[in-house]
């Protein structure tokens, strides 16, 4: 059994049809029907319910499909770090999430490049969930992100809890009516971003109403945060937004503190489960000085959140 099988195989368990797995891996439909024939073969089972329409998978196909990804994902991973390890110049890929640009990254890279000339950092930024399949894929070293969202092939810190405020127009009644809580912002339209991919910071926000039983009715969901900031300043309505946000400043924004217990949204550096690098470890402990150099509240190391 070889890699590509695994691959095919995960193209049609996902898709459920072998012509649009096969446009997904961009060969033509008789080899790849050819090579999930072999592999049942070699397995001496039968992966998939052919008879029935959709595709189907059979009860061993669902099986070898959980481990099939994991040890697939776990290869790529394999790869990357021994490509990393093989390399005589360093570098170090990091991705991000927008409203960490707000705490303390850009403080963190400046120092760490130039404490380490001799690694190239790059950064790019993408969703949590983005963060999470560039890992697996070994696009990326490292990730800022927000969202809670395990995967066996990644290992997740939260780094800290981070109060969430309000943003208003700086004409809204509400701007002067401080702190204010969820329920004053009920009637208001609530600004979600990012719109995709999901889950995301906008379903922690829905959460955060729901858990106190309420509902938003009037939504607009947007591509990312400088959007919807753009809109608030448009009096097109209100968002949730990260304390960090404080550096942003806007003449047409105000941000409110918000009077709720346990509102808050994580910041979460992740790796991949078996990355112990020296670079990854030295970012880390970076994160946790300049948190203490700079006073800012955060989670110590091994403490859970």
């Amino acid at each position: 059994m070889e890699l590509r099988h695994l691959r095919y195989f995960i193209a049609v368990a996902e898709t459920l049809n072998f012509n649009r797995a096969a446009e997904r891996l961009h060969i033509s439909q008789p080899p790849l029907s050819r090579q999930i024939q072999q592999l049942e073969e070699e397995l001496g089972v039968a992966l998939f319910e052919r008879g029935v329409r959709p595709l189907a998978l059979t009860e061993p196909g669902r099986f070898f499909y959980a481990h099939a990804r994991e040890l697939l994902a776990r290869s790529v991973e394999l790869k990357s770090m021994t490509r990393r390890i093989g390399q005589m110049e360093r570098s170090l890929s990091v991705g991000f999430v927008a409203s960490t640009l707000y705490d303390i990254l850009p403080r963190l890279i400046r120092r760490f490049r130039r404490e380490h000339p001799e690694v190239e950092i790059t950064l790019h930024e993408m969703t949590t969930m983005e963060q999470i399949a560039a890992l697996k894929e070994g696009r990326i070293d490292v990730g800022f992100g927000r969202i809670r969202y395990e995967d066996p092939s990644v290992r997740r810190i939260v780094l800290r809890d981070e109060r969430l405020m309000a943003a208003l127009s700086v004409d809204h009644p509400l701007a002067q009516q401080q702190p204010l809580t969820l329920g004053d912002l009920l009637d208001e339209t609530l600004i979600l971003y990012p719109q995709a991919p999901r889950p995301s910071f906008a379903d922690q926000v829905l959460a955060a109403f729901h858990d106190r039983g309420m509902t938003p009715e009037k939504i607009t969901e947007v591509r990312e945060l400088q959007v919807a900031l753009g809109l608030v300043a448009a009096g097109e309505g209100i968002t949730l937004v990260p304390e960090c946000l404080h550096s942003l400043q806007r003449q047409d924004v105000v941000y409110c503190p918000l009077n709720e217990q346990a509102l808050v949204s994580p910041i979460i550096l992740s790796t991949r489960l078996l990355d112990e690098s020296p670079d990854i470890r030295t970012l880390l402990a970076m994160v946790y000085e300049q948190y203490q150099g700079e006073g800012i509240a955060h989670l110590k190391p091994g403490e859970s959140a």
